[in-house]
């Protein structure tokens, strides 16, 4: 655990749904309401959730898959089954579609007003507490966080509440330390060494521990100080049909909430905060400490695996001593535990916040004294030559230090982040005239089969395929492109020959990956091997594509003949009808692609922000083209039954590819979206490599470039020495921080402008040599300061 780091703090917003009388089998009315944390909402709004009994069952289907897994849960002892047949598929399974209905049910017509009004009112960069408040307990059991809505705003958490509560104006004594008292319960079949662990290592923190006490023993300790926090671990679940909760405070004694009343009321009043128990089941200890209105509880919605609940508690209070909101380190927390969900599924699902709305959650900060003197203090000029030299010598070590951490791979995942951001950032550029894509969404295959027509395994049916294959050639386009896999004979005679006699239709297969262990894609029979091109995608570690792989040497027992990739296959066919044929460098170490007077530089494993990767094939940058639509679109089912205007086929690439999410999803997570909803489907992304090289050929759009090592040097360098000149010429912290403020802001036009150029420049690098610089000469100075004045 590391120490406490202050925040600056910012206005944050609060979200309220409010479910009124109802039920699944008739339906809730829902009022939402908008405003900022600690005043009254600004915006009201009441909707509808229709009936949806059915989401109960799915719920419940899916929990009695959970509890079969048999994890170790922190349940009561006697209740601890183990069992050695796995269901983590039938779980993971059983959760998505879960996740499924529940979205659906929430993207109902009666719902929408409210969803609009929340998109209208909150931005994604908003802080946002959501509390819902239900007496509905099934409501309340469902994993809202899985809400697509809630997934679109990175910085929102939502709590669950009680319509009833009430503000307990508390008699807190003022405390350097956070006051936590942490009961161990019966521990047998569970390891809380853990816990106490990380509770011992939290920063300005006095734990008092109780292991296995008796009940007297406990309520003597909640009667006697005024706690900050009231943390337990062990077994602990809900029982009968109210839910009641209860906890096993050692081998022979457990108690209720209620059991724990008096004592409980005494410690809300003298201030107790939060209440966190590590433990099973924990909705029904919850209900019952709401009643007593405590600030905040966090619980675990179902049984709880024991490295879950060791893992959960020390990434949130590795967030929340550290500076973080409660809502934020839980959020944190939370999504940080999806590491352990291909041994414990659905662990991102179990923590919850409980909250009482008259409350507002207070930080780890605010919970102790504040520092009798600030971090930094306004100091008055010193020597100008001296700390010149110590400005330029810290400059050139920060310098070095963050270019170290780059070349180790430490900066990596910020870069590429920042990098996601500009690429979202750039000025619109209009959809690629050149390209039309045939779509086959949801609404086709059904089409289709409403039609008897038979999908063998794919997307489209040969019946379909071969009047599509004839309509789009009759309008003379220079390249057709099927982005849709046919590792099988076709049937029809008329389609066997359509497909081998189509000149510019080019097919698709999958390269095999012995490493990866995937066995590749055959290609369609009837398309000879120069029609080909493979479909692979490289992605990056965290499943974003980033790069465009132009050509490979395929494997020698690959299912995928081909050596060029689907986008370049059809790039070259329209290009070499203008005369420009694909041709290789030479001359030069590393062969380069070479279309006209265009070079497409291949990427290394080592070039910008990229460290150490795999670089094998020929790999470049992707820049996506800047439009909210790449290229104009058409649905299977328009193409075949309505007019076609020649003029959008003739003498264009026609990308025919899956959109549809249900039977054979092909999406892909992009610089404009990592999200289920935001991913970019498998066509669309063809679409964009294809327009990547010949809008580079045919118009000089730039391709995606770095600069060299010592150029990058430089810059980081610059932006050092900017840093060390600031915390040099100015003292006053304010006057400092609006300077570093500023010139951050003119870092990032900057590192965008030239983005937009064709140039991948350092900023998340230079923008950490700005900010080290000043906090390391600033700190410098203060100690100048003091050895100074004796």
């Amino acid at each position: 655990m590391v120490g406490n780091r202050s925040k600056t703090a910012v206005m944050a917003k609060l979200v309220v749904l409010k479910f009124g009388d109802g039920s699944f089998e008739q339906g809730f009315t829902v009022t939402l309401q908008i405003g900022e944390e600690s005043d009254r909402p600004s915006t009201e709004i009441t909707g509808k959730l229709p009936p949806c009994p059915e989401i109960l069952l799915y719920y419940s289907r899916w929990q009695s898959s959970y509890l079969q897994l048999g994890n170790g849960y922190r349940l009561d002892a006697d209740k601890i089954q183990v069992t050695n047949v796995s269901v983590t598929q039938d779980c993971h399974e059983l959760a998505l579609i879960v996740r499924a209905r529940f979205n659906t049910w929430l993207q109902a017509q009666e719902f929408r007003p409210l969803r609009e009004k929340w998109l209208e009112k909150l931005q994604p960069t908003d802080e946002i507490r959501v509390i819902l408040q239900s007496e509905n307990s099934h409501l309340q059991r469902l994993p809202w966080h899985i809400w697509d809505l809630l997934e679109r705003y990175p910085k929102a958490e939502i709590a669950l509440s009680s319509p009833s509560y009430e503000l307990i104006h508390k008699r807190r004594t003022s405390s350097p330390t956070v006051n936590i008292l942490a009961i161990v319960g019966n521990s047998q079949g569970i390891d809380t060494q853990a816990d106490q662990a990380m509770l011992q290592n939290c920063p300005n923190a006095d734990v008092s521990f109780l292991v296995e006490p008796q009940r007297k023993e406990l309520t003597d300790y909640l009667w006697g100080k005024s706690w900050d926090i009231l943390f337990f671990a062990g077994h602990s679940s809900s029982q009968g049909d109210d839910g009641i909760g209860r906890i096993y405070l050692n081998q022979t004694d457990s108690l209720s909430i209620g059991e724990l009343k008096y004592a409980l009321k005494q410690a809300i009043e003298r201030g107790l905060q939060l209440a966190i128990f590590n433990s099973c089941d924990g909705l029904g200890l919850a209900k019952e400490l709401a009643d007593l209105n405590i600030p905040q509880i966090i619980v675990m919605r179902e049984p709880v695996p024991d490295q879950v609940a060791q893992e959960f508690l020390k990434y949130f209070l590795l967030s929340f001593a550290n500076g973080e909101s409660l809502y934020q380190a839980v959020r944190h927390a939370r999504e940080r535990l999806q590491g352990l969900e291909d041994r414990f599924p659905c662990a991102t699902w179990l923590p919850v916040i409980c909250q009482n709305p008259a409350q507002k959650p207070l930080t780890w900060e605010e919970l102790t004294e504040p520092p009798t003197q600030p971090i930094f203090n306004d100091v008055p000029p010193v020597s100008k030559k001296r700390g010149l030299k110590r400005t330029i010598f810290s400059s050139l070590l920060v310098t070095a230090a963050v270019y170290g951490l780059r070349f180790l791979g430490a900066l990596q995942t910020g870069e590429l982040q920042a990098f996601d951001q500009m690429m979202r950032s750039r000025p619109d550029e209009g959809p690629d005239p050149r390209i039309l894509i045939v779509t086959i969404d949801d609404e086709d295959l059904a089409h289709q089969r409403r039609n008897n027509e038979y999908l063998k395994g794919t997307s489209i049916s040969e019946k379909s395929l071969n009047l599509l294959l004839a309509r789009i050639s009759q309008y003379q386009p220079k390249a057709i492109g099927l982005d849709i896999y046919r590792d099988f004979h076709a049937e029809q005679p008329e389609l066997i020959s359509r497909l081998r006699q189509t000149e510019n239709l080019i097919g698709i297969c999958k390269g095999s990956d012995t490493s990866e262990n995937i066995k590749g894609i055959e290609s369609p029979p009837e398309i000879p091997q120069e029609r080909l091109g493979f479909s692979d995608f490289v992605h990056d570690d965290d499943g974003v594509v980033r790069r465009h792989l132009l050509f490979m040497s395929q494997e020698t027992a690959s299912l995928c003949s081909a050596s060029y990739a689907f986008s370049s296959q059809l790039a070259f066919r329209y290009l070499s009808s203008l005369g420009i044929q694909p041709k290789f460098t030479s001359g030069e170490v590393i062969k380069n692609l070479k279309l006209g007077d265009t070079v497409l530089h291949r990427l290394s494993s080592r070039m910008g922000a990229y460290q150490n990767i795999d670089a094998n094939g020929g790999q470049i940058l992707l820049n996506y083209r800047a439009a909210k639509k790449i290229a104009e679109q058409v649905t299977l089912t328009q193409l075949l039954s309505s007019p076609i205007n020649p003029n959008a086929i003739k003498d264009r690439i026609i990308l025919i590819g899956v959109v549809a999410r249900g039977d054979f999803p092909d999406y892909w997570a992009t610089p404009y979206g990592h999200l289920l909803d935001e991913q970019m489907p498998g066509v669309m992304v063809q679409a964009h490599m294809v327009s990547q090289i010949i809008s580079a050929v045919l118009d000089g759009r730039s391709l995606l470039r770095v600069w060299l090592p010592g150029l990058e040097i430089a810059w980081i360098g610059v932006w050092a020495g900017l840093g060390g000149f600031l915390a040099w010429q100015w003292r006053l912290l304010p006057h400092l921080a609006l300077a570093v403020g500023i010139s951050s802001s003119v870092l990032y036009l900057l590192c965008l402008s030239l983005l937009v150029w064709g140039f991948w420049v350092p900023f998340v690098p230079s923008a950490l040599s700005l900010v080290s610089t000043v906090t390391v000469v600033t700190i410098q100075n203060s100690k100048f300061l003091k050895e100074e004045g004796g």
